[in-house]
């Protein structure tokens, strides 16, 4: 089994990719060719920092976006998003004025305000993830997370789970072959472990 690792110059690609192979990945290649993308049998699509930075990086790699939308939205190649990598899923990010997601999974990404005004953001540390439906691969546990911007899904379906600071906030999110989560897995020790794995088992 191949999982590309897409290296967009805004993602923890050594942290994610020495989580991909303690979890049990042989064969991760961290690539910015669209080529090697595109024949992969999983993607990973990591994500540190802005959104509108992290999506017109992504962007400006020659033929990135068609191999990833013909690989997933076509072939149904299992795809993972982890934190902006997640976010990028939306159809908009509203950090630093409103721009263009990949559009996968319906949704805004818009700034955590808390209903409760001692609550902090960033969203930072280890919080529980609550199962909102029965979703493929999460599981209920403790997480990682650090963000600050929070997906709004359109569809109450797509939110695999959730967690909670100063309100509800989604954790996780799926649809068909696509998942994406807000915490960080390669830093949430046997949890993120064992939640890569699963990835790897996928069978969808």
């Amino acid at each position: 089994m191949t999982i590309a690792l897409i290296d967009y110059g805004a993602g923890n690609l050594h942290s994610v990719h020495n989580a991909l192979r303690k979890a049990g990945a042989d064969d991760v290649t961290i690539t910015a060719d669209a080529d090697i993308v595109a024949k992969a049998d999983r993607i990973v699509l990591p994500g540190v920092g802005a959104f509108r930075a992290c999506r017109d990086a992504l962007v400006a790699i020659p033929g990135m976006v068609d191999a990833m939308n013909e690989a997933v939205n076509q072939r149904g190649i299992p795809f993972l998003g982890v934190c902006v990598g997640m976010q990028l899923l939306a159809d908009a990010g509203e950090e630093f004025g409103r721009h263009e997601g990949l559009g996968w999974i319906p949704g805004t990404v818009r700034l955590i305000e808390p209903g409760d005004a001692t609550i902090k953001v960033p969203h930072m540390g280890w919080n529980d993830v609550v199962l909102n439906c029965t979703p493929p691969l999460i599981e209920a546990g403790e997480a990682y997370f650090l963000h600050s911007y929070h997906y709004e899904a359109a569809d109450p379906a797509h939110v695999a789970a959730v967690t909670d600071h100063g309100g509800p906030l989604v954790a996780a999110v799926a649809r068909d072959t696509i998942i994406g989560c807000q915490f960080h897995p390669e830093k949430s020790q046997r949890y993120g472990l064992s939640f890569l794995s699963r990835f790897l088992d996928w069978r969808p």
